[in-house]
Order: structure tokens, then sequence, then C-alpha cells
């Protein structure tokens, strides 16, 4: 049975439940996610890249806080080449702004008052 598929942004990713056999030992992208079953919509709360999905997923230690955060699901889309996953993790996030994310989000308040000063 093939995985229902989802784009995020232009990128076509499969939804698959956390525990199911998905985890092949091969890289690509991660999305922790959520439906709002109002808006019917997916809601990222951890956005990651992984050179394999094998060892990496099933000892997550973002699984439990996203699942509190109402994750419920995982989209994966396998992207073997490093440099190409690392650029799709970061637009991704800077586009969805996942909450369990720290890295690559935008600072908005440094976009918005830059720093008087800074270089002095």
């Amino acid at each position: 049975m093939e995985a229902e598929t989802v784009f995020w942004l232009n990128y076509p990713f499969g939804v698959y439940d956390f525990n199911g056999p998905w985890r092949r030992d091969v890289g690509g992208i991660y999305i922790m996610t959520g439906l709002n079953l109002q808006a019917n919509l997916w809601i990222a709360q951890y956005i990651g890249e992984t050179d394999s999905y094998h060892s990496r997923i099933p000892s997550h230690g973002m699984w439990p806080l996203a699942v509190q955060r109402g994750a419920t699901h995982v989209h994966a889309m396998v992207v073997e080449r490093e440099a190409t996953r690392l650029a799709i993790e970061k637009e991704l996030i800077q586009a969805f702004h996942p909450l369990l994310n720290t890295q690559h989000r935008l600072n908005w308040a440094d976009l918005l008052f830059p720093v008087l000063g800074q270089g002095r």
C-alpha cells in the first residue's frame, strides 16, 4: 500500500504513522506533524533531516514533545544528497516556523529593528 502524498511548499512528502514500516536506511527530510481538523491543515511541530531514517527516527528525542503539541504522523521525503537535504530543511523551517525547531529560524526582531551601531 502506497502512502498518501501531501505537499509542503513544492515538495512531495509521504504521510506515515511514526511507528510504521517506512523507516528505511535512506536519507531524507521528515516533518513531525498533526492535522488541525478545524482548518483541515497539517501543522508542522518539528522539521529535520537525516542520512538514515532507520537509525535516526526510532530514538528521536523530539517525538514525545511533538506529540504533546499534537503530532500524530511523520511526513517523509527521501533526499539522498546531504547538501540538498540541508537546504530543503532550512527552507521549510523558515517557511513554516515549527515551534520545536531552534535552528534556521528567522529572528524577526533583528529584521525589523536592527541593532544600531553594530560593528563599531
